[in-house]
């Protein structure tokens, strides 16, 4: 097995992992309850953290990247055309993109990341990531129904 099959195989679990609620929902309360402990109730960065997390459902989109990046170096199957594979890979490279993105936007906006001018930066490039995407998926709907229309 090579090295990128391996990468693939880790992946792969990792996606199945963070596929299911409850493992986001695990994930959600130890930031939420790690915060709590450290905050010990003080006003601060772990108590902002701690709030932002028990309001924000953003928090159980943390390492939803994974996914398209599994995506984005897994082979495209057999006899795909050659733009609709680069359509998809496209989508998958912006769509990780978005949501690593997205919860750099989350640190800033809960505290813990300071820079407040590149947050805002970050999280106009994040959105022109997800519409990239969105507009890769759209192509990829388009031709493939149109494919199938023959």
């Amino acid at each position: 097995m090579t090295t990128l099959d391996l990468t693939r195989a880790e992946l792969a679990l990792i996606v199945l992992y963070l596929n299911k609620a409850e493992a986001r929902d695990k994930i959600c309360r130890a930031i939420q309850y790690g915060s709590k402990f450290v905050s010990g109730g003080q006003p601060g960065t772990a108590q902002i953290v701690d709030k932002n997390t028990s309001l924000a459902r953003k928090v159980f989109r943390l390492f939803k990247f994974v996914n398209d990046f599994h995506g984005l170096i897994s082979p495209v199957p057999k006899g795909t055309p050659l733009p609709l594979a680069l359509l998809g890979k496209s989508k998958n490279a912006l769509l990780s993109t978005f949501l690593f993105l997205d919860q750099i936007v989350w640190l800033g906006r809960s505290g813990i990341y300071k820079n407040k001018e590149r947050t805002e930066l970050l999280g106009r490039i994040s959105l022109f990531c997800w519409l990239g995407s969105s507009v890769c998926t759209t192509a990829v709907e388009v031709c493939v129904s149109s494919f199938s229309t023959f």
